[in-house]
């Protein structure tokens, strides 16, 4: 099917380009409801409160609310287009409405049409863990010579893929999307929506198998992205994980594999940690052997920049640049961000999300990280949730490790109550415990009293809301949660 040409903005512009209502239309197999003024929009959104002017809503039935009853606020904010499921009468012809079997499959049906008009190359980055950060560092390192698309923090679902390829602009060299999961075929869909060139899968871990229901379906829903990849293309897989290394039989694509491990075409040896520094290792790869240092605090981030590194030599960009990046180091708010408390102690903020193999390797970081003398190392464990059925015993095996590492504990939400118990059990004195986010300021003040010099681990899973906690002990306050129109979660 071949679509109206919809005019493309200028290279660089900081506007999202315009899409055509008739192309809309056209990819998504909608109608439209009345006559109207409006010949294009720019941009998509599914949060009412996200709609800006100009732009087209998707109204999508989500687990926890229906879109469809924020579509008024939609386009108070000015969305000038929305897509409904119902039949629904546009206020003035200066509003479109178009209808549609399903909202969602629409969304990613024009997405799919858009980036098919662009001959951007796309990289797609997917994983148990460390999908977001390393994202964030395989852009930074490609930015250095490209310009690059990415997501926005962590739109990476069904949603936020789509949604960040309609910003897709002609100037762009590259693509870097980030790819998550429940269950089986979605990364399919997401692929089939973006067609990668590249595929990076960093783990297979246990998280969410609530949904997924085992690891092994874990495995099998994240190879959908190395399945995906054309015969030219490059699948860089983890050879530090038995999962992921036994990708390579499910790809068409050439397999560069990363890791700490002798078997790995791209690896580190003489890791040298140094806290909130970041990590420096000696770089081996086929092309190249030098000494080099991430500033992204964390050892077990330095795979990630292994993988960054094998798809920046796909993309040709020079050792130096892609030195150059790894020193200035990249972020990505909640995720071993550095952050300084009102009462001078050091916060790692790594609040997003939460699991057993993530918390462990965290603890770990603080372990290692030095600190002055007569200070102490203190961590901030919530909930980590979706375990399944051996949810207590990998909670507290989590307050066993932090026993041996951290001085003071606070463990907040119900199941971090295991955390806790073990914990004291371990022989670690200092211990409270708290409900949730809000009641747990207080507990850490109490229990901890966190000061200058002190370190500060703060982790636990997306439902939690520790990000709270880190506003009111950085004294940045907290932003009202608001209602939105279709709510999302961390995914795998």
């Amino acid at each position: 099917m071949r679509l109206l040409d919809s005019r493309p903005a200028s290279a660089g512009s900081l506007v999202p380009p315009p899409i055509r209502l008739d192309d809309l239309i056209a990819a998504t197999g909608g109608h439209l409801l009345g006559a109207t003024d409006v010949t294009s929009f720019r941009s998509g959104a599914v949060d009412s409160r996200r709609a800006t002017p100009g732009s087209c809503f998707f109204a999508l039935r989500g687990e926890q609310t229906d879109g469809h009853r924020f579509v008024p606020e939609a386009l108070a904010a000015g969305a000038t287009v929305a897509v409904v499921e119902g039949p629904l009468r546009a206020p003035s012809p200066a509003v479109a409405i178009v209808q549609v079997p399903d909202s969602l499959r629409a969304l990613q049906d024009l997405a799919a049409w858009w980036r098919s008009e662009s001959s951007v190359r796309v990289v797609g980055i997917t994983g148990s863990t460390g999908k977001t950060i390393a994202k964030e560092i395989v852009a930074d390192v490609l930015g250095r010579t490209l310009a690059v698309l990415r997501n926005e923090g962590n739109l990476n679902s069904e949603t936020g893929l789509p949604l960040t390829l309609l910003r897709l602009e002609p100037h762009h060299d590259v693509a870097v999307l980030e790819m998550s999961m429940y269950t089986l075929n979605e990364i399919a869909r997401l692929a089939e929506i973006a067609r990668p060139e590249v595929g990076v899968v960093l783990a297979v871990h246990p998280t969410h198998l609530e949904r997924a229901g085992s690891i092994e379906r874990i495995a099998q829903a994240k190879a959908e992205l190395a399945a995906a990849l054309p015969a030219d293309g490059l699948a860089v897989l983890n050879a530090d994980d038995d999962r992921v290394a036994a990708m390579r039989d499910v790809t068409r694509a050439m397999v560069r594999t990363f890791g700490l491990g002798q078997a790995a075409d791209v690896r580190a040896t003489d890791v040298e940690p140094m806290g909130l520094r970041g990590t420096a290792f000696t770089l081996r790869a086929p092309w190249a052997e030098r000494r080099m240092l991430s500033a992204t605090p964390g050892r077990h981030l330095v795979p990630h920049a292994l993988a960054a590194i094998a798809v920046a030599e796909r993309f040709a960009v020079p050792l130096d640049e892609v030195e150059a990046a790894l020193a200035v180091g990249s972020r990505a708010a909640h995720r071993m961000a550095v952050v300084e408390a009102g009462s001078g102690a050091t916060i790692v903020d790594d609040a997003y999300n939460a699991s057993p193999v993530s918390v462990a390797a965290a603890l770990r970081f603080l372990a290692e990280t030095p600190i002055p003398a007569g200070r102490r190392r203190l961590a901030v464990l919530g909930d980590m949730l979706e375990l399944g059925p051996d949810e207590e015993r990998r909670h507290r095996e989590v307050g066993e490790l932090a026993a041996r590492t951290v001085s003071g504990l606070v463990a907040v939400g119900p199941r971090a109550r295991w955390i806790a118990e073990a914990a004291q059990a371990a022989g670690l004195r200092r211990v409270g415990t708290a409900d949730d986010a809000l009641d747990a300021v207080a507990m850490v003040e109490r229990t901890l009293a966190p000061s200058v010099g002190d370190l500060v681990l703060v982790k636990a899973s997306r439902g939690i809301g520790l990000e709270r906690l880190v506003d009111a002990l950085s004294d940045r306050g907290s932003a009202s949660p608001g209602a939105p129109s279709a709510i999302g979660q961390a995914r795998c």
